[in-house]
């Protein structure tokens, strides 16, 4: 993974619950890392077999290594949301691919 490659600046975000008004549970995001990504737009092949769509809302992320991400996570990147739907390891904790459909 080279440096160079990675400059797109993403936030990873989770789901957390709060209360709110009228002490009722709300369910927000919150940002629990940021950084930087590869962006990289999905091929047809590596989309079609899962989702049947086109791939205009659909991206590769690659990132550096992060313990602890999940595919119940999002990746908001240029103030749009991404939800993941695959993550796949790079090396022995060196980066993560998630790949990811607009939300």
């Amino acid at each position: 993974m080279l440096a160079g490659k990675l400059r797109h600046p993403v936030e990873l975000q989770r789901m957390a619950e709060t209360l709110g008004l009228g002490r009722k549970v709300q369910q927000i995001w919150t940002t629990y890392a940021t950084g930087r990504a590869e962006l990289r737009q999905a091929g047809v092949s590596e989309f079609l077999t899962t989702f049947g769509e086109g791939v205009s809302n659909n991206a590769v992320f690659v990132i550096r290594w992060l313990p602890g991400v999940s595919v119940s996570d999002r990746i908001m990147h240029g103030g749009k949301a991404w939800n993941i739907v695959a993550m796949a390891e790079i090396g022995r904790r060196q980066g993560l691919e998630l790949r990811a459909v607009a939300a």
